[in-house]
Order: C-alpha cells, then sequence, then structure tokens
C-alpha cells in the first residue's frame, strides 16, 4: 500500500487520475496533489525522489518551476487537461516547467499555454538533461511547445499529445522562430500519436537528435497556419518516419514539407527511411514533398522509401530513385482521399490505389511495417495483421 500525503484536506469527490490510456509508472513515494491556488514551485521543492503530484482540475495561473528530482511523475487529474498558464512568468527564464536532471520524469494529463520569455524561446517544458516522457499533454500559445538542450545521452518520448496555435509575438526576424516540439542534440526522440497543427514561422517539428522514431502522428498544418517545414531534421541522424500524415499549408511561406541534412553535423551515422506516409500539400504554388541536402547526399547516404503517398502539387528532392519502381510510392491528386478537411485522409472507397502497397522490409536496424494508425483526436490503433497494403498511413 503505497502512502499517500495530502497537502490540503480539500475532497475532491468522484476524480480519477486520467492519463489517456498511457501506461502508469509504479509509484513508490508520496502521492502529493495541487489545487488552484496552491504554489507549484513550493510543491515541487517539498516532493522527493519517486513522488507523483497529482494536479487537480483548474487553471493554475503564474504557477511555473523547476523539476531537480530524478524520478518524479506530475499528472493531471480529471477528463479534463488542468492547464498551466504562463501570464508572463516563466521559471528561469526559460519556460513553464524545466526538467533539470532526470532518470524517469513522466509529465502526464497537462496543458500548458502562453509561455514567453525575453530571448523568445519561452517554452511550454524546456528539458535539460536525462530521459522525460510525455504523454496526453497539449501546448498552446507557446514560442516553444517543447524545446530540449544538446545532452547526447538524453532521451524524449512524446505520446499522444497536441502541439498547435504557435504564439505570435516573435517577428519574422527573430532569432528564435517558434517551433512547436524542437529537440536538441539529444541521443534519440520519440513521437508517436500526436496532433501538431496551427504553426507560425518556425516547423512544427524541428530534430537535431541522433535517432528520430516519428510513428503514427498528424503533422497538418491546416487552412490557417503559416509553419515553414513540417518536419525539419537540419543534422541528418537516423529517421524512421512511419505512417504520418504530413500536411502543407496553403499559407506556408516555405515550399519544402520535411528537409534532412541541410546542415552539417557531428552525427556519424546517418539514414532516412520513409514508409507508409501521407504527405498532403494545399500550396498552390506547389511544394518539395521531400528534400534533402546536396552536401549529405554527396557524403552518402542510406535511404528507402515505402509506400508512400505524395498528394498535391510538388516534387521530391532526394537524389535518390527510390521513389519509383516497385516501391509502392505514389504521387497523384489530393481527391483521392476521402474527406481531409475534416481529416479524414483514407483512400476513397473502391480507389485503384488499395492493394498496390509493397512488402516493406526493414532499414537502418528496424522494421518498416506499420502496426498501428493515427486517431482522432489523438493516439493510435493498432492494426489487424493483413497480406496486402496500400500507400499511405491509413489501410
Amino acid at each position: 500500500m503505497r502512502r499517500r500525503e495530502l497537502i490540503q484536506t480539500l475532497a475532491l469527490a468522484g476524480v480519477a487520475p486520467m492519463v489517456g490510456g498511457l501506461a502508469q509508472a509504479q509509484t513508490t513515494g508520496t502521492v502529493r496533489q495541487l489545487y488552484p491556488g496552491m504554489s507549484l514551485a513550493a510543491l515541487l521543492a517539498a516532493s522527493a525522489d519517486g513522488d507523483t503530484i497529482e494536479v487537480m482540475p483548474g487553471t493554475y495561473r503564474a504557477q511555473v518551476g523547476v523539476i531537480t528530482q530524478r524520478v518524479l511523475t506530475i499528472r493531471g487529474v480529471g477528463s479534463t487537461r488542468p492547464v498551466f498558464q504562463a501570464d508572463g512568468v516563466s521559471a528561469e527564464g526559460k519556460g513553464i516547467l524545466v526538467v533539470r536532471q532526470a532518470d524517469n520524469v513522466r509529465i502526464e494529463n497537462l496543458e500548458f499555454r502562453g509561455a514567453r520569455v525575453p530571448d523568445l524561446n519561452g517554452a511550454g517544458i524546456r528539458f535539460e538533461r536525462g530521459r522525460l516522457t510525455v504523454g496526453n499533454c497539449a501546448f498552446v500559445d507557446n514560442e516553444m511547445g517543447i524545446l530540449t538542450g544538446n545532452d547526447a545521452t538524453s532521451e524524449l518520448e512524446v505520446i499522444n499529445s497536441d502541439f498547435g496555435y504557435t504564439g505570435r509575438s516573435p517577428a519574422a526576424t527573430s532569432p528564435y522562430p517558434p517551433h512547436q516540439l524542437y529537440a536538441g542534440r539529444i541521443k534519440r526522440l520519440t513521437m508517436t500519436g500526436c496532433y501538431f497543427h496551427d504553426g507560425y514561422i518556425g516547423h512544427l517539428l524541428k530534430s537535431r537528435a541522433r535517432e528520430n522514431v516519428i510513428l503514427y502522428n498528424q503533422l497538418v498544418d491546416s487552412v490557417d497556419g503559416k509553419a515553414s517545414y513540417e518536419m525539419d531534421f537540419p543534422e541528418g541522424g537516423l529517421v524512421w518516419a512511419i505512417g504520418n500524415v504530413i500536411g502543407q499549408s496553403p499559407l506556408s511561406p516555405n515550399s519544402t514539407m520535411l528537409s534532412y541534412g541541410a546542415e552539417t553535423s557531428s552525427a556519424t551515422v546517418h539514414g532516412l527511411y520513409l514508409s507508409h506516409n501521407t504527405f498532403v500539400n494545399d500550396r498552390s504554388a506547389g511544394c518539395t514533398f521531400v528534400r534533402v541536402g546536396a552536401a549529405r547526399l554527396a557524403a552518402g547516404l542510406d535511404m528507402r522509401f515505402v509506400n508512400n503517398l505524395l498528394l498535391g502539387t510538388g516534387d521530391v528532392a532526394t537524389g535518390s530513385s527510390a521513389w519509383v519502381g516497385t516501391s509502392g510510392n505514389f504521387k497523384t491528386a489530393i481527391s483521392v482521399l476521402q474527406a481531409p478537411w475534416s481529416r479524414n485522409y483514407r483512400l476513397v472507397t473502391g480507389s485503384p490505389l488499395r492493394g498496390k502497397g509493397v512488402v516493406q522490409g526493414s532499414a537502418g536496424g528496424r522494421s518498416l511495417v506499420p502496426t498501428a494508425e493515427f486517431k482522432l483526436p489523438l493516439g493510435t490503433v493498432a492494426l489487424a495483421s493483413r497480406t496486402t497494403w496500400s500507400p499511405g498511413a491509413y489501410q
């Protein structure tokens, strides 16, 4: 039986923890509760390794804090995420929550809103070092949703989370364009079942991680979004992108949707592996669905592209013939989809593309076979086993 310390005697009847289907970490320490009107910083200071902080429903204005514990869970309670509203306040001039040095820190079922700092890279969560799992969270109207440091041993996993409505306070000339998720030179980024939308100037996803495992997400900038790239891996590294929907807004200032290897890199292993992704371009001026930097191509790059859909006006710039032939990739019109305006990216009934996928195989030591699909509004649903495949993110 675990010990429960009630920080406040107020009882909240009928409310149970809700973590959006995520497996809960084993709790070994004290379970503490945060209610509106209490101090998040004080509760963090009172907590020890292994503790859990349950955040009760409500809006927490100007409540920010630094997590110094190596093992800690912060979990919102209830079916509606509790909201941390920055209101012009930040922890250490960095963001709403700063994760200093984690062995296993979990942040679940919370909304982070309105992060602003003087240097224009205020984050909902600033992750500096260690291992962090973020699940069933929302990041709204921040300069950066999640921003990491450059620790080469760090790992970030983001599950079933919503990133949207990037803060529009920075000017277009800002040295820190606002990205919804920006991973620095960490060991690994894993992202599953997330929805990215309504960007501004910066990218929906930018990562310098050595390994990037991007599975079953929707990164669709929406009709009013003004993101630059939807996915950017400027230093290359290893990228497995499987089962994602990647959509460019008609208002995008940049024609490229997925950019890889545009900058120099200290990484020693590189590979770009795209399987069962659906690219949707709504930009009338056309686009480059996937672009690989010239220097990275010249240095040699392991690439595999299988069963992807490229929809709308555009082309690829990858220096590879892997898009053609028997690889199951198709470039065609958006009209092959059922209702993309309502986030239904399945092929129309009776489409001649159905069943035209090929055997995926593996690349870079990982299988390219999808085992799930993105499920509205967030999360994934498992795919049943099958003998035939269709191109794109949905079967």
